[in-house]
């Protein structure tokens, strides 16, 4: 069984899950940054490529450009900045339901991909989004009935 974000951090003796309160719950949104007027190469691969459901933008937000994708529980929003450069080391690190098909999905579509380590049972994948920012996929926990 694969261990993920608390989980993981626990069994890695990192994190004492007993002695912290628990101010912050969860992500609302993350932000990634793209050049001015990237907005269709986003789509295409955020919302084509990854699956990923585009939602449209606050009107009085939409004025800045980028775009905003979600899922059930997590948005993802990708800003315009007119003074862009990618993110290769940071980095947003998704769960997927098939790191595997997923690699294939990548390279199909002319995207290089890259294994990363393996570290308490996590498998890592990277690729960069069209705009060279760092992008990292892990296998979704499977529930053990």
């Amino acid at each position: 069984m694969e261990l993920h974000g608390v989980d993981r951090l626990a069994r890695l003796g990192v994190l004492n899950t007993t002695a912290r309160s628990n101010m912050i719950v969860g992500v609302d949104h993350i932000q990634i940054a793209m050049p001015v007027g990237g907005e269709s190469a986003a789509i295409a691969f955020y919302s084509e490529l990854l699956g990923l459901e585009q939602v449209p933008k606050p009107p009085e937000l939409a004025v800045r450009g980028g775009c905003w994708f979600a899922t059930p529980t997590l948005q993802i929003h990708l800003g315009a900045d007119p003074n862009f450069r990618p993110d290769e080391k940071g980095h947003p690190a998704f769960l997927v339901d098939d790191r595997a098909a997923l690699a294939e999905r990548l390279v199909a579509a002319g995207v290089a991909t890259r294994d990363g380590t393996t570290v308490a049972g996590v498998t890592q994948l990277f690729c960069d989004d069209p705009f060279g920012n760092r992008i990292e996929f892990v296998s979704a926990p499977t529930s053990s009935a």
